[in-house]
């Protein structure tokens, strides 16, 4: 079956694609592992160089390939600007930070001289998701170039133009043929390549089901892995917030890539106190929002990524609400062509409902009502994912203490969960394991050998 580009604004396709052959992919496996011979040699300048012409690239067509993620996935045209310049930032932060983030490290040990070499392993599989098509890959490849590693990425099925984009960047970039390589190919060859002796590890961002899948494969076969799955963020809005600021950052938080975000704040856990007017400020902004194409800059909310994607959030939320929940805004679709959703809150929805620990990837929030800072940690951590969260109060002290007792991996105060070049992003539980980002990001395929000798 060929693999289709297709526009979520209006559902029509675009361009389609003929997958590789197991035999090309094979090929493609062994080509990385050739390339890593020589890779791994290569100098620190060396790498820098075709890293820092890869983010200039972005940098001097930012609007090319902005457009390109809007019409392949749907995100709004000032997200996707922002997405690619993000992009240049991670590039230029590994480009310039890798030797030193790298560098020998030195241990002391009486009577001997010990230190640790931070050295590549290998040509390394990546499985990458569509909800940030150039990010998500840019995070994942550039550190692992810069530290001489290889990279094969099998790109999410619906932004196949965005893959192969990226792949002309790093060619143009100055990479030797193998250090990067797309393989337009089903999911079902994933599994084989992870096995294959070529590959050294695999990082995947995407859902519990894929993870699971992944990881029971690179278990089996001994091979690292780096897993990025779901988030349910809890967004902790305390008593002495100030409503204004917090209502406004809520629907940011939710909005952001229409609500397409593993950490999207998604749970709006509320002070009984100042629950009414957050909830009144919730649903007044986010009523107020424009639905429309995503390629118009007035645009607020755009259509999710496939029509697949807006009937399963369909499906979830009339479950949701046949279990009782209700709709205070929103909750259905609107009339008209493409993958859309209508903004929407949900409240009452109880621990016997099942969206209560499901992630919903779109533009709905649910808010919950506590009456203690207790109730609220607990209803927090009452989540089989752990990914972000976010808690708001005056009180910077009461905020970290809150954040130190959160089960997720991130935690930020007064603003939603983000990510920063210099900052790591991963998480806990079912949201996966490993980190990506900051100088952790660079270390999880480094082979940290240990060098030591007696003293004379």
């Amino acid at each position: 079956m060929s693999i289709k580009s297709i526009n979520p604004s209006t559902n029509e396709e675009l361009k389609s694609y003929q997958p590789l052959t197991k035999e090309e992919t094979l090929s493609a496996v062994a080509k990385a592992h050739e390339a890593f011979q020589e890779w791994r040699k290569t100098s620190f300048e060396n790498r820098r160089s075709c890293i820092l012409n890869f983010a200039e690239e972005l940098r001097s067509n930012t609007d090319k390939y902005a457009k390109l993620i809007t019409l392949e996935m749907g995100k709004r045209i000032s997200e996707s600007r922002a997405e690619i310049i993000f992009c240049a930032e991670i590039a230029e932060f590994y480009a310039n930070g890798a030797e030193e983030f790298l560098a020998n490290e030195y241990m002391e040990v009486e009577n001997a001289h010990a230190y640790i070499q931070h050295s590549p392993i290998g040509a390394l599989m990546g499985v990458m998701p569509w909800n940030f098509p150039f990010y998500q890959v840019t995070r994942f490849a550039t550190p692992n170039i810069m530290a001489g590693n290889t990279c094969l990425v099998k790109h999410a099925g619906n932004v196949p133009q965005c893959a192969e984009e990226i792949a002309k960047i790093f060619k143009q970039a100055g990479l030797p043929e193998g250090v990067y390589t797309n393989l337009l190919i089903p999911s079902d060859f994933v599994n084989s390549i992870i096995s294959n002796d070529s590959i050294a590890g695999v990082s995947l961002t995407g859902s519990e089901r894929a993870g699971a899948a992944v990881a029971a494969a690179a278990g089996k076969n001994l091979k690292r892995s780096v897993l990025e799955l779901g988030g349910n963020d809890p967004f902790i809005v305390l008593e002495d917030a100030d409503m204004e600021d917090v209502v406004e950052k809520a629907i940011k938080g939710r909005m952001v890539n229409t609500g397409q975000s593993c950490v999207a704040a998604k749970r709006f856990i509320v002070m009984k106190s100042v629950a009414d007017e957050f909830l009144e400020g919730l649903k007044s902004g986010m009523a107020a929002m424009k639905i429309g194409d995503p390629l118009d800059e007035s645009t607020d909310v755009g259509p999710l990524s496939t029509e697949d994607a807006a009937v399963r959030l369909q499906e979830q939320v009339t479950s949701s609400l046949n279990y009782g929940a209700k709709a205070i805004l929103g909750g259905d679709r609107p009339e008209r062509k493409g993958a859309y959703f209508n903004p929407t809150i949900l409240t009452n929805v109880s621990k016997d409902n099942p969206t209560f620990d499901q992630e919903l990837f779109g533009p709905v929030a649910t808010v919950y009502v506590v009456e203690s800072e207790e109730e609220a940690i607990s209803l927090a951590n009452n989540s089989s994912y752990g990914l972000g969260g976010s808690v708001y109060t005056k009180d910077i002290s009461r905020g970290r203490k809150i954040a130190e007792q959160i089960d997720t991996g991130m935690v930020f105060i007064n603003q939603p969960t983000n990510s920063q070049a210099g900052l790591p992003f991963g998480g806990t539980k079912n949201s996966g394991y490993g980190r990506e980002l900051s100088r952790f990001g660079i270390l999880e395929f480094i082979n940290k050998k240990l060098i030591h000798n007696i003293e004379d």
